[in-house]
């Protein structure tokens, strides 16, 4: 397996439990508001990564708000995007360093395999803070292990 077939799978998990955790929110009565916020703030930054790889300005903030619409269309989007971005790569692509400046006006070079790796580690994070939200609010997460992910890719979901 080289490098590239991990960021693909871990591409694939993240719109797995991206999908995942907005379809328990679509079930609750009401989204607690850190959940949304965490939640919104999770796949915002994969937007401006996004965008700082493709040279392209973001349509979001890092901590804009958004409704369980507009995540769901952000998920679209964000989740896929990445995942496109992993699969057309190769060693020179993944190797290319991008210029940006971070929403506090700092400027960093970071190849776009670590802005990759980055992005994904950096929404799981933000799951798991999700998660515990929702358990402190009396709502069952989802288990978005990357394991989890795997047993059901392979059928071994009890």
């Amino acid at each position: 397996m080289t490098g590239n077939d991990v960021l693909k799978n871990l591409s694939q998990y993240n719109i797995w439990a991206n999908q995942t955790m907005l379809d328990v929110f679509s079930n609750l009565p009401e989204v607690p508001a850190n959940a949304l916020r965490l939640q919104s703030h999770a796949l915002n930054a994969q937007a401006i990564w996004i965008a700082r790889i493709t040279g392209t300005e973001s349509s979001v903030k890092v901590w804009q708000e958004h409704s369980l619409e507009e995540l769901k269309k952000l998920h679209q989007y964000a989740s896929y995007k990445i995942a496109e971005l992993v699969d057309k790569s190769d060693e020179k692509e993944f190797n290319r360093l991008i210029n940006y400046t971070n929403s506090q006006g700092n400027k960093y070079s970071t190849r776009v395999l670590d802005i990759l790796t980055h992005a994904f580690n950096h929404a799981t994070y933000h799951r798991a803070q999700v998660a515990t939200d929702l358990r402190k609010n009396g709502h069952t997460p989802p288990n978005t292990d990357y394991v989890t992910y795997v047993r059901e890719l392979m059928g071994q979901v009890y």
